[in-house]
C-alpha cells in the first residue's frame, strides 16, 4: 500500500513520455474514504496543449485515479497528451 504522501509532488507522465505536471492533491469520496481524482499542477506545456488558460500562473486539473497507468518513481497514464486532450474526464479542479 502506498500512503499518500508519497504521492504528493510526484511526477506524471503521460504516453510518450510527455509531462503533465505533478501531483499536488486529491479529492476523496468520504462516502467510501476512496481517492476518486488526483490534482495535477500542469506544467506549461502541457496546460498550452490541454488548452487550459492559466491562473495565478500555474493550472491545476483533476484526473480521475482510473488513468493511472502505474506508480513508481513517477505516476504514468496510458494515454497521449492528445487523447487528453479531448477527454472530458480531466477537468479543472474546483477550489
Amino acid at each position: 500500500m502506498l500512503s499518500f504522501e508519497k504521492l504528493v509532488g510526484l511526477k506524471v507522465i503521460a504516453a510518450g513520455a510527455f509531462s503533465l505536471g505533478e501531483v499536488k492533491g486529491a479529492e476523496v469520496d468520504f462516502a467510501t474514504w476512496q481517492i476518486t481524482h488526483l490534482q495535477i499542477k500542469l506544467d506549461d506545456v502541457a496546460a498550452e496543449k490541454l488548452g487550459l488558460k492559466k491562473r495565478f500562473r500555474s493550472s491545476i486539473v483533476c484526473m480521475p485515479v482510473s488513468m493511472i497507468d502505474a506508480i513508481g518513481d513517477y505516476i504514468t497514464i496510458s494515454k497521449s497528451i492528445d487523447e487528453l486532450s479531448q477527454s472530458s474526464e480531466i477537468t479543472e479542479c474546483k477550489e
